[in-house]
């Protein structure tokens, strides 16, 4: 055999064991960039205050989950997405709620009889509150829905989502896993 081609042939298989490597190195370390990706990250700005009804009639506010990683999806029964994004939240929740943080559905105007009708169909686990006239929502700004908002554990808005996501995909659930176990 010709010493050039078996030169070759061993480069080739060199670069090629090479760019193999790199890709999966690079891959492996670029996981939670890879969530940022599907999370737009925002200059941190401080969620405004609210004070909301959950579905028992208790008054809930932002303070009540200071010091921890909240995750605020703000939704309606008649929003197509909203209904194909809810199950995965649902997912994600049971994955990470032993870790500490919170998850909000917020019902954009909406009373309790007709959000509960949507909830026997979609069953939500975690904490839904109602924003019945609206007003929340105007206040952070929600144009779309459904529309998500990540805080940090100090209470700043730090990604938002506009439109559907699938969120119970590992590389997502691992970043708001980092943040909740960050500072």
């Amino acid at each position: 055999m010709n010493p050039v081609c078996l030169l070759g042939s061993a480069v080739s298989g060199l670069t090629w064991s090479i760019l193999f490597f790199l890709l999966l190195n690079i891959s492996s370390h670029n996981r939670l960039e890879a969530a940022e990706h599907r999370l737009t990250p925002v200059a941190p700005i401080p969620a405004l205050p609210f004070r909301l009804l959950n579905l028992d009639g208790e008054y809930k506010q932002l303070r009540d989950y200071r010091g921890q990683v909240v995750v605020v999806n703000f939704w309606a029964s008649w929003c197509a997405p909203c209904r194909a994004e809810l199950p995965s939240m649902n997912r994600a929740w049971e994955r990470l709620k032993s870790s500490g943080m919170a998850m909000l559905a917020i019902n954009l105007g909406e009373d309790r009889e007709a959000i509960n009708a949507f909830l026997r169909d979609y069953p939500i686990d975690f904490e839904v509150l109602m924003d019945e006239r609206g007003r929340i929502s105007q206040r952070w700004r929600v144009r779309a829905l459904p529309a998500t908002l990540v805080l940090n554990k100090r209470g700043q808005i730090i990604y938002q989502v506009v439109g559907e996501r699938e969120w119970d995909q590992p590389v997502l659930i691992e970043l708001i896993e980092s943040l909740q176990s960050g500072y």
